[in-house]
């Protein structure tokens, strides 16, 4: 499997914005059914996804919620985009309970 890390600050302004756009990626996401997908916002306004896929990353970049999350996707940050290939070498139940997630 392979693993990409992405990485990159939003506006304060634009926080709560980029988290209802990732929701409605994820809502998008349980019709899909991608190999991973993993999202995390930090305390200091920086968001983090980790996706892994098989052999190419459509299944997340294809879906319309995606390229809506994408399309004003630079106004709203305050750091550059950072992608970085990764690679797991240790996992022990890593975000497996949902209920984590933060609420829009």
């Amino acid at each position: 499997m392979n693993y990409n890390l992405i990485r990159y600050g939003v506006k304060d302004a634009s926080v709560a914005e980029n988290r209802m756009l990732v929701a409605k990626v994820f809502e998008a996401l349980d019709e899909t059914e991608p190999q991973s997908v993993r999202y995390l916002e930090l305390e200091n306004g920086e968001f983090v996804h980790i996706v892994g896929y098989e052999e190419d990353s459509s299944a997340l970049t294809g879906l319309d919620a995606f390229k809506a999350f994408g399309a004003d996707h630079a106004a709203r940050r305050s750091t550059p985009l950072v992608r970085s290939v990764a690679k797991i070498v240790g996992n022990y139940h890593m975000l497996d309970n949902a209920d984590e997630a933060v609420p829009t």
